[in-house]
């Protein structure tokens, strides 16, 4: 037990509390909207998709698609379910502080640090190589990856400063854009044919079993499911949602069915685009088209001409990083702030703006973060693509994978403490059981195959990545320990609901 006088670590609390986000703020389309910004739709349709059919399943992709948008909802049943009871900007750390105790929930607090800094982290490598290579498209501009980092690094760093707001409409803007020119492409294949609009009628055997069962359909499914890390940020917008006992349930069904159906469906239009089912994979790996990341580019010049195709398409590829960044940035802040405000991080992390009511110095440390390793990998001249990207990436995916298995544990063991709030059996027990089986599979195959996903056979990067997984947890352990001996009350009330009071904004009961 600690030393420390009860009094003294309730004070410490109340301190803590003081800093509030601005509350009643977002509604469901604008919390779905920055999942869906961290899901990226057009690069996850340009650079996600054709590696997954390269390195995948090939033309068995759309169906991998369909499978994890179906496990995602039936995680979604029991996550939305405990959402309804439960309200905190810390989401998957608070679900598992509350139903599996502290040391559990600083295991998982750092797990979501680590993974969410690394997926923002890694974006600017690829938002640095696709802005550049626009920039000598379309002007001729010869600009350095790290420059056009820098710079968005920047402007990120005052959006997180300012109101969520303005994110938003800066979010809303990009993702419009985006799902329109690749809406566009879809409708040109619905209405020219596949195989180069030539007509040639549309094809469903992507959606076969002898389609999914091709090449490594494991990979295809793990490709899929980095397309729904974000998922979380419908809970970690909750204390500033309106109403989030509703918002928050409705807006991660609308997130999770617009990105699966939309990943589904133009992935399963690209590959009769293609037209040749058999001879896809080695297109994909061909010399022809140079990279995976072009095979979209390449299906889309005859549909929507070669100006959407070479200058918008590729102008709103940058773009929707650049969405993507802005998305994960605020989540990490959000965590960072979350997590400070409990008392497991420094304190100063849990501090809000006396204005703007934003985690500005969770902002600020996520951008200095970012600073450095971005610095690091320039001075050492690293591929922005083949390593900054790739390897943080896939590190960051493979730890909000565990992370997400872990909360789905946590909603099971939640209503079994609690089994008068919700006597529903699928939502209670049926669901998240289901949902924990099937990401620690998943979790675990990608912990196997992670040489493969970094493309780095013998390296020793291929053990030490995944290996910052369990040294997160084990540091989270640490903290909360830490915490438990400094403040017993605080460490007690880890992960706790804060139910709003939205006639007094800033109050909680």
């Amino acid at each position: 037990m600690s030393n420390v006088e009860p009094t003294s670590t309730s004070e410490a609390i109340a301190r803590r509390d003081e800093h509030k986000l601005r509350p009643g703020q977002l509604g469901t389309i604008a919390v779905a909207f920055f999942v869906i910004s961290a899901a990226a739709p057009l690069t996850g349709m340009a650079g996600g998709a054709p590696v997954a059919m390269l390195l995948g399943n090939g033309a068995g992709v759309p169906a991998s698609y369909a499978l994890v948008t179906i496990l995602m909802l039936v995680f979604a049943v029991g996550y939305v379910a405990m959402a309804r009871h439960h309200t905190s900007t810390g989401a998957f750390y608070s679900y598992v502080a509350r139903s599996m105790g502290g040391y559990a929930g600083g295991a998982a607090a750092w797990v979501a640090l680590l993974g969410y800094n690394a997926m923002q982290t890694g974006l600017y490598g690829l938002w640095g190589f696709a802005s550049a290579a626009f920039l000598d498209s379309a002007f001729g501009w010869t600009v350095q990856w790290w420059l056009m980092a820098y710079i968005a690094m920047a402007i990120i760093a005052v959006l997180g400063y300012r109101q969520i707001d303005l994110s938003l409409k800066i979010l809303g803007i990009l993702v419009a854009c985006e799902f329109l020119i690749v809406i566009l492409f879809d409708l040109m294949v619905l209405f020219k044919g596949g195989a180069g609009a030539t007509g040639q009628s549309l094809s469903v055997s992507s959606f076969s079993w002898d389609a999914f069962n091709t090449g490594a359909p494991a990979i295809g499914l793990l490709f899929a499911a980095a397309s729904f890390v974000g998922f979380e940020a419908t809970t970690i917008y909750s204390e500033e949602a309106k109403e989030p006992e509703r918002t928050i349930p409705r807006s991660t069904y609308v997130a999770v069915l617009t990105i699966g159906i939309f990943f589904m469906i133009t992935s399963w239009l690209m590959v009769n685009a293609f037209g040749d089912d058999a001879g896809l994979q080695a297109f994909l790996g061909s010399e022809e088209l140079g990279d995976p990341t072009n095979f979209l580019f390449a299906m889309a010049g005859p549909y929507i001409g070669s100006f959407l195709t070479d200058y918008v398409m590729l102008f709103l590829f940058a773009t929707s990083l650049f969405a993507a960044l802005l998305a994960f940035h605020n989540a990490v802040a959000r965590y960072a702030y979350a997590l400070g405000r409990e008392g497991l991080v420094p304190e100063k992390l849990g501090n809000t703006h006396a204005a703007h009511l934003s985690p500005h110095m969770g902002s600020i440390s996520q951008t200095a973060l970012a600073f450095v390793v971005i610095t690091v990998f320039a001075v050492l001249d690293k591929d922005p693509v083949l390593t900054l990207f790739t390897w943080l990436t896939q590190l960051g995916t493979l730890a909000i994978t565990y992370l997400m298995a872990l909360a789905a544990l946590a909603v099971l063991i939640f209503f079994r403490r609690n089994a008068g709030l919700d006597s529903n059996i699928w939502r209670t027990t049926v669901a998240p059981g289901l949902a924990f089986l099937g990401l620690v599979t998943l979790s675990v195959y990608a912990t196997s195959k992670f040489s493969f996903l970094i493309n780095t056979p013998g390296s020793a990067l291929n053990w030490i990545l995944p290996a910052l997984i369990p040294l997160a947890a084990i540091i989270g352990v640490v903290s909360a320990h830490i915490l438990r001996s400094r403040e017993p009350d605080a460490f007690d009330l880890m992960g706790r609901h804060r139910a709003l009071k939205f006639h007094e904004p800033g109050l909680e009961d």
